[in-house]
């Protein structure tokens, strides 16, 4: 299959240096990223690697989901994924992102509201990045089926 890259040029320490990531195999951008962006509640123009983590995990969410609801007999419509990643402190010191939660909002022809949710946790379980994250302690799914 493929495999794709980014960098990242990181100059200066945790507090007070700055980093540019690169989405090298696209070559479709390069986007800002610090820690002190990185753990404020507003990231002012700066990105940080759960906004990447979560960019990654919407997108590989929704093509999994589109996936599903046509395994179910379905035709998907269109379908609105927003994935929210969490960093927190780590028990013992440094951060983890403890929790991820995926939103849901879209429609299907051909299926019900119970097999557009049942499609809905089967792409929680089968997207290859909710795999790669399988280690976050917490990933929680809201599913509202528009018809």
């Amino acid at each position: 299959m493929s495999t794709r890259t980014a960098r990242t040029a990181w100059n200066g320490d945790i507090q007070n240096g700055t980093g540019r990531v690169e989405l090298s195999s696209s070559g479709v951008g390069a986007f800002d990223v610090s820690f002190p962006r990185r753990t404020a509640d507003a990231a002012e123009g700066v990105t940080s690697p759960e906004e990447l983590i979560a960019a990654a995990h919407s997108s590989c969410y929704a093509m999994a989901f589109s996936l599903e609801v046509a395994n179910a007999g379905g035709t998907p419509g269109t379908t609105d994924v927003t994935a929210d990643v969490t960093l927190t402190p780590a028990a013992g010191g440094g951060l983890e992102i403890s929790k991820i939660h995926l939103t849901v909002v879209g429609s299907a022809e051909g299926i019900d509201a119970d097999a557009y949710r049942a499609a809905a946790e089967a792409a929680k379980a089968g997207c290859p990045v909710s795999k790669a994250l399988a280690g976050v302690g917490e990933i929680t799914l809201d599913v509202t089926f528009n018809g």
